[in-house]
């Protein structure tokens, strides 16, 4: 289990969350993902926002408004306001000149100056954010074009002056030569792009952005090293690819592209009636619908003599066998249908929205126990031992509880001792002023669910874990709480982009809780690999809601954040998501932090983010049957 790093940096989970809530609501896409990029841009066809890297050298609040900015220019850049098509032009014809990155980061550096007047009209709010952005920008931009003056870098030099001219708060600022053969030109470059504050759309920026490139391509002779604005090539070069018809009859072609000859037509031998079709690549034959894909013969434009009307009823072409469900209009009841390759590959690609747009591809493998040993018998053994003085406690704090309600008045009736409220005599057509003791006790109504982190990390815990769930085990069975206890890891060697076995092991289910067998069982977790949390968290609750008691509670037990395949920056924002699902449904989810050690502030914020208040931190591993007493007796408390 590992932090979240990028180049060592570790990411504030809570301000990732907070940017991804802002990119969604501002884009109204609820599926828009955000992460962390080299430079910030907006690709469609991965339906991502990237947030640049470049603040994470600067201070709390510059690195903030820093991220919010990107992400408000990044959203707005996704509408109306603009105009993807010329940004496409401008890519394909900047592929033919010299300058083609100054021709592009040009472009880029006026349209978000243009979008950030236009976002700040709009949101008033925002402006003390981009002004923020601009001052951290002019120094970084002043500083660089020292820095390329110095260098001889003329070309990056000036694409920084720029910048510092469109951003200076006055129209006469100083700043150094550049070079003899571009200091002339500079007046010129000036009053063009500073036309940017009076352009309406993308369009009026290219026609600024190629009037300005037309002089400087004539005295700059290299393009510039570096990269301050980013305009994705790939994201407009595919705009307008799509699936032609001829695409959507066939996906690849024939072998063989051979034509029939022409002076061959009228000679072909033609039957009327139906042929059963079968050739040499067909490995069985069944009674399934479109069995083969044909991929060689003789490509021909014969048509035949008629068509017919189609009907409602008629079976669906298509070049790809699966399942199918029972038509509306004709009954193939007694069709034999094929049997899909891959059932958990499908039912993960069902879990779409499910358990998660991070989960989409998770898999629930549910593993089987293996036989109780002999030694993992007496290890529990030691385990009862340690924790039995916790256990007797609890139980007999219970029983007394329990008993002082037996005890409580059933008031209300028409015989017994006389109450104190007379009032009723006189208010009351069938007053009941009386009351009697021994009023029946009610049960414990709470479930509980506990769920067992087994990462790889878990390997210095685990002995200490264990012990720990012993103790909830026996006190709850002691007095007759059902609970399961699932240990859970995700299966990294096996993982894939289409598929992530999630693997399940329930050592002590709701049906056999109270089984003394079962407590032996829990020896059974062990460490394994990576751990996707908030897919593990969604399914637990599944299963509670499925019970009729009325306190539900899910504690985890983990000692990290969520780590897996695909699941990084991801991970975080999922397992809060879950968390937050799961007490909107009446769970109560409660997180036991296990540490080996200090528990840093960064490690103390990320779970805070993620579970909220509602978290118990163990920084000394020894310790944890002492802190969960407390827990499990204040959760009993509440349920009686």
């Amino acid at each position: 289990m590992s932090f979240i790093k990028f180049n060592e940096d570790k990411v504030d989970s809570f301000l990732f969350m907070e940017l991804s809530d802002v990119a969604r609501t501002l884009t109204k896409n609820k599926q828009l993902e955000v992460e962390y990029g080299y430079k910030s841009y907006y690709d469609p066809h991965e339906n991502k926002i990237f947030i640049s890297r470049f603040w994470d050298d600067y201070s709390t609040l510059e690195k903030r408004f820093g991220l919010f900015s990107d992400v408000f220019l990044t959203s707005i850049s996704s509408g109306d306001y603009f105009d993807k098509m010329v940004a496409k032009e401008l890519v394909e014809k900047s592929d033919a000149r010299l300058l083609v990155s100054f021709t592009r980061q040009l472009f880029v550096l006026l349209e978000d100056l243009r979008l950030e007047d236009i976002f700040i009209k709009k949101r008033p709010g925002t402006r003390k954010i981009f002004a923020v952005r601009r001052q951290v920008f002019r120094r970084y931009f002043s500083s660089q074009l020292n820095v390329n003056t110095t260098r001889g870098v003329y070309t990056d030099a000036l694409f920084n002056l720029i910048y510092v001219l469109l951003s200076a708060e006055s129209p006469f600022v100083e700043y150094p030569s550049i070079h003899a053969k571009i200091d002339p030109v500079i007046p010129f470059v000036q009053t063009e792009v500073t036309k940017v504050f009076d352009a309406k759309s993308t369009r009026d920026i290219a026609k600024i952005t190629f009037t300005v490139m037309e002089v400087l391509e004539e005295l700059l002779q290299a393009d510039m090293l570096n990269l301050y604005f980013y305009i994705s090539e790939n994201v407009y070069k595919k705009m307008d690819d799509g699936l032609t018809y001829d695409d959507l009859k066939r996906r690849n072609g024939l072998k063989n592209n051979d034509v029939l000859d022409k002076e061959k037509e009228g000679d072909e031998d033609v039957h009327s009636e139906k042929l059963p079709t079968w050739h040499q690549e067909t490995e069985d034959t069944t009674k399934s619908f479109l069995k083969f894909d044909l991929e060689q013969g003789t490509q021909t434009d014969l048509i035949g003599e008629g068509v017919r009307e189609g009907e409602a009823g008629d079976q669906a072409l298509a070049v790809v066998q699966g399942k199918s469900g029972k038509s509306k209009h004709k009954d193939f009841s007694e069709v034999e249908a094929v049997e899909a390759n891959d059932a958990e590959a499908l039912s993960g690609a069902a879990n779409d929205e499910k358990y998660g747009r991070a989960n989409k591809f998770a898999v629930p493998i549910h593993v089987r126990l293996n036989q109780t040993t002999i030694a993992e018998k007496e290890r529990y053994d030691e385990f009862k031992t340690a924790i039995m003085p916790y256990q007797k406690k609890l139980k007999q704090m219970i029983q007394k509880t329990l008993e002082h309600k037996k005890i409580l008045p059933r008031e209300d009736l028409h015989i017994g001792r006389l109450n104190k409220k007379l009032i009723r005599y006189f208010t009351d057509e069938n007053p009941r002023l009386f009351y009697k003791k021994n009023q029946p006790s009610p049960e414990i109504d709470a479930v509980f669910s506990l769920l067992v982190d087994c990462s790889a990390s878990m390997y210095d815990k685990m002995d200490q874990t264990k012990l720990g769930i012993t103790l909830f085990h026996e006190a709850l069975s002691g007095v007759g709480v059902p609970h399961n206890i699932v240990g859970f890891w995700e299966d990294s060697s096996d993982a894939t982009e289409v598929r992530q076995p999630n693997c399940f092991k329930t050592v002590v289910d709701f049906a056999n809780f109270a089984d003394s067998k079962s407590g032996p069982k829990i020896m059974q977790l062990e460490p394994e690999e990576d751990n996707r949390d908030g897919f593990a968290i969604r399914m637990m609750c599944e299963r509670l809601l499925q019970r009729h008691e009325k306190q539900k509670f899910l504690l985890v037990f983990s000692d990290g954040e969520p780590a897996a395949f695909d699941y990084v920056e991801n991970g975080i924002i999922d397992t809060h998501e879950a968390v937050v699902n799961g007490r909107k449904k009446g769970i109560e989810i409660i997180n036991v932090f296990l540490a080996n050690g200090e528990i840093t502030e960064s490690q103390q914020t990320t779970i805070k983010n993620i579970y909220g208040k509602y978290s118990i931190l163990v920084p000394v591993i020894d310790d944890l049957p002492d802190i969960l007493f407390p827990l499990l007796k204040k959760l009993l408390l509440r349920s009686i």
